[in-house]
This record gives C-alpha cells, structure tokens and sequence, in this order.
C-alpha cells in the first residue's frame, strides 16, 4: 500500500479489473502523524473553570482531566467583559433551566421556539437597530446557514475573514473573489472588473446582468484585532448595487448599546446582514442575524443549519440575553478598554510589536518556533496567552495573540506584562 502525506491509501499498483481489492477507507493515525511532522498537530487543554484565572490540565484522552498545577492568568479567552461567571447570567441561565427545560427539544420550526429565543431575538435586534433578529444554535452556523441560503452569484471576501465565512461561500456554489485585506480600494477595482465582463460598458451598478452580488467582512478581525473600513466598504458596495454582510463576532456587546462596529460608527442603514456571536462577550453560545424583517423570515425557512438544528438550548438564549442588558450598562466596557490601554502600552514600552486597534493584542514575533517558546514560557509564569502560527496567520507573522478581559486587575495587568518581559529577555526577542 502507497499513503501520501495527508493519509491516503492508494490500492497495489499492478491490481486491476474485478481481481483489485481495494482500500477504499481511511488512515486518520497517518494523517495526524502527518500533521505532526508540520509542525500542526494541537491537543485539548482543558481548564478547570472559565475565568480570569483558571488551572489547566494536559489532554485526558478518555479520563478525566487532572488539574495538578497551579493557577494560569488567562489572557486568552473571548470572555472579553467578564460575563461567563457573573452570578446574574448564572442565575438567568438556571431559572431558563428550569422553567422551559435544559434544552430546546426540536427544530424551532417544530415545538423548539420558547419565549426565551423571542426575548433574546428582540433585545439582540433592538441593540443592532434592526427590524428582527433570528438565533442559530453557534455562530459557525450562523455564517455558514446565511450565507448558502442568500445563494449569491458572487462573493466578494476579504482574505481574513473567519473560516466559517470561507465554508458558507463553498456551500453557497458561489463565485468567490478574494480582496486584500480591509482594501475597499483593491475590492472596488475587482468589481469594477467584474461589472466590465459580464455587463454591457456602462454604469457599473447596472451593468452586473441579473447577478446577485454579496461583500463579507469580519468587522473585528480574530487574530489581527484591527478593524475593516465600513465606511468606504459601504461606499463601494452602494456604488455597485451590492449587499453587504459582516460578521461582528469579535465586537457584538463591546460597543454603546451592547452593538458592534456597525453601531460605533452609525452605518446600520447601510449594512444589510449583520451577524455575530452571542458565545463570546455575551458570554453564552450560539450566533445571530439581525437585519430586515424580509430577510429574517426568509433565512427562518431557507437556513438549513437553522431549520434542521435543535434551537438552541434555553438555559444559552437566557444567559446572552442577560448579559447583553449587563454589557448595555456601559461600566464593563469602560474597565475592558482601560485594561486593553494599559495592556497595549505596557508591552510597547517593554519593546514589544503589538498590533491590533482592539481588545485583541497579538504580540508579532515572526517565526513560528519564537512564537511557540514564548508561548511555553509564558505558562511557566502563569500566563496562557497562545502562540498563533500558520496556516491560522501568515508566514513570518506568527504571535502570540493576548486578551484581556474587563475582569482582570491592575495587579493581573502588571504580572502580565512582568511575564511577557522576563519570557522575552529569556528568549532574546527583546
């Protein structure tokens, strides 16, 4: 038997016809081994509870994970205000449990649509400044749902976006054209392109011949923290005729009335699909739209992922729905931007390359190996902040992406920082 590198089995050679005896399954052992040797295999790690701090364990396999060292600053979670322990959520959640039951029981279209989701759907879309709001059960759903069921001829994506986005335009059959990133320059004169070979010459808002049109951004880039240009994307996709999505997963709860970037910058009339999560600032599961009335109703029978899903579970709805009301009181945002400014600044002057305009820090160190070490070396002084290397990020642009959160101290701050300092003159990236 032959195996390439990603695992695959290929018959003998010389077998032939009727008498061939194929293997015609699977090698998942080769295809990890292979993974290995490029440097890509990842393991669990899992954490004794979600918070600022939190003990680890190594990959249990099948046993139950033993928490034997000591507690690790987390500088790593999405929690981004701090909600995941807060007694309320935590009680908002419980009363959903046991009033309406720990989980959904069926499709929303069958018997799993509760007042829950309803409460959560108007809250979510009141914050967007939208007419209605429709919950998935995650937010790799959500994009992936959305997207197929739009079914545009054509997708015009920035080349960061988030895997999910990429998945949605492979199962939408669609046309994909990649821009440069946060580049409405570089996107204008592929539209401009593409208007030219299908239209007739002349005006380009009308000269797509029936296409269907779709620009999708991430807002809030995960791995870069930096923010796509709304304002002139909005320009661009009006002067096209087009549709404009973004996916405000990294920004939904952050910003005013528990909004996103749509809201921060006053576009939501310009932006027609606005997605995001509720399992990171809001501190549950799940994903949502919001936009037109039209458009909700139709995704509610036309998103496969939402019209063949359970809903999603109650206790999850309750939860994002209080911690949005919380992240709506404007204190837990105001202490996550007084730590990220502290934080940013204090590894620049420690000699540091952060980049980011966000709550999202990635530390640029180049080399995967050099991102990887300060990774290890931040753990031995009870920090997790993970390394980041490609294919996740570009060659030569391998990090360590750090998050603070609205929960942790000025003392948590500072031992960060202290950390990142020491594990760098260790290494010699300073």
């Amino acid at each position: 038997m032959r195996e390439d590198d990603s695992g695959r089995r290929a018959g003998p050679e010389s077998a032939s016809g009727a008498d061939r005896s194929a293997d015609r399954g699977f090698d998942p052992a080769s295809r990890l081994a292979a993974r290995e040797r490029r440097g890509r295999r990842r393991d669990l790690a899992p954490v004794d509870r979600v918070d600022a701090r939190a003990r680890l364990a190594p990959d249990p396999r099948s046993t139950p994970p033993e928490f034997r060292d000591g507690e690790h600053l987390v500088f790593a979670a999405n929690d981004y205000l701090g909600l995941s322990g807060d007694e309320r959520v935590q009680r908002a959640a419980a009363d959903a449990a046991s009033e309406v039951g720990t989980g959904a029981g069926a499709s929303r279209l069958v018997t799993g649509d509760t007042p829950v989701h309803r409460a959560l759907e108007r809250n979510l879309a009141a914050s967007k400044g939208t007419e209605r709001a429709l919950v998935f059960s995650s937010g790799y759903a959500t994009n992936v749902g959305t997207i197929a069921a739009l079914d545009p001829d054509v997708v015009f994506s920035d080349e960061r976006n988030h895997a999910s986005i990429v998945d949605g335009c492979r199962q939408a059959d669609a046309e994909v054209v990649v821009y440069d990133h946060c580049d409405p320059d570089g996107l204008a004169a592929m539209m401009d392109a593409r208007a030219g070979e299908v239209g007739d010459g002349g005006d380009p808002s009308d000269g797509t011949d029936g296409e269907s049109w779709l620009v999708v951004t991430d807002t809030v880039f995960s791995m870069d923290g930096d923010v796509a240009p709304l304002r002139e994307l909005c320009d661009v996709v009006e002067r096209f005729g087009a549709w404009l999505m973004v996916d405000e997963a990294h920004a939904t709860g952050l910003y005013g009335d528990g909004g996103g970037i749509v809201q921060r910058e006053g576009l939501g009339d310009r932006v027609h699909v606005q997605m995001g999560t509720l399992s990171k600032a809001l501190a549950s599961q799940g994903g949502y739209v919001a936009g037109s009335e039209a458009l909700v109703e139709y995704l509610c029978n036309a998103a496969r992922p939402f019209v063949f899903s359970t809903g999603l579970a109650p206790p999850a709805a309750a939860a994002a729905r209080e911690a949005l009301r919380i992240a709506q009181e404007n204190d837990r945002q105001d202490r996550l931007w007084t730590n990220v400014d502290r934080l940013r600044d204090d590894l620049a002057d420690a000699g540091f390359d952060v980049r980011g305009d966000t709550q999202i820090l990635p530390v640029v160190v180049g080399d995967s190996a050099d991102a990887m070490a300060l990774d290890a070396e931040l753990r031995e002084r009870g920090i997790l902040a993970p390394g980041i290397r490609p294919p996740t990020v570009p060659e030569r642009t391998s990090r360590v992406r750090v998050a603070p959160t609205a929960s942790h101290t000025k003392s948590e701050i500072d031992r960060c920082v202290a950390a990142f300092r020491d594990a760098g003159t260790e290494l010699d990236l300073l």
